[in-house]
């Protein structure tokens, strides 16, 4: 089967992504704040091929905010990292995360966060609107539209050879790693993974724009 260009180069975005950002379980360590309100049922899945202008729109700014958030993550978690510092990357990460993902959503007025169906923080798990995207655990980006023309996205986070020190068998963990996952997630479940495997995903939030703006 052949894919198209642009699924393609979602697809190998999110797995160079998922090379930098899964090694200090960045996926399962940020918290969030709340889910809207909306229920599952107030929102319609959207084929990328059927999306609208404006919708284009919200879905370039969700590829930024990924990639913002992305940056800023790494750019405080590479030191401990390049310094093979893994145990203490994870809790700068549970640590930090949170107020970076915070700063991110509201420099670019969206919402943003990480989830998987193996969870190591249980305040990942997504929003209603993302559950019925998720479903089948997809390995191409995905789109929803809700009741008031917000726009949902998400994009898959694949596992990278390095990913594995935070996420592969549990039994291969270097024991710094495995004590520092006791302490901070008792109930984890991220472990377990394959180099190539599906993670998770990254969800994105992105309010309609206003009307005068648009060319809808």
């Amino acid at each position: 089967m052949t894919s198209s260009p642009r699924r393609l180069d979602l697809v190998l975005r999110a797995g160079l992504v998922a090379l930098a950002a899964l090694l200090a379980g960045l996926v399962a360590c940020q918290e969030t704040s709340a889910p809207t309100s909306s229920s599952e049922a107030d929102w319609a899945m959207v084929d990328e091929t059927a999306l609208g202008a404006m919708q284009r729109r919200q879905v370039e700014r969700a590829e930024a905010a990924r990639s913002a958030l992305f940056g800023e993550l790494m750019g405080t978690l590479m030191p401990l990292l390049q310094g093979g510092d893994t145990a203490g990357a994870i809790e700068v990460c549970k640590d930090r995360a949170p107020a970076i993902a915070a700063e991110v959503s509201a420099r670019q007025e969206l919402r943003i966060g990480r989830t998987s169906w193996k969870l190591r923080n249980p305040a990942n798990a997504p929003p209603a609107w993302a559950t019925p995207l998720l479903e089948g655990r997809p390995e191409s980006p995905r789109f929803a539209a809700g009741p008031d023309g917000t726009l949902g996205a998400t994009f898959p986070i694949l596992v990278a050879e390095p990913c594995l020190r935070c996420h592969g068998q549990a039994e291969s963990l270097a024991p710094t790693v495995r004590a520092a996952l006791d302490d901070l997630y008792p109930d984890d479940r991220a472990t377990g993974f394959a180099a190539g495997d599906l993670r998770g995903w990254f969800w994105v939030e992105v309010p309609a724009e206003d009307p005068q703006r648009s060319d809808d």
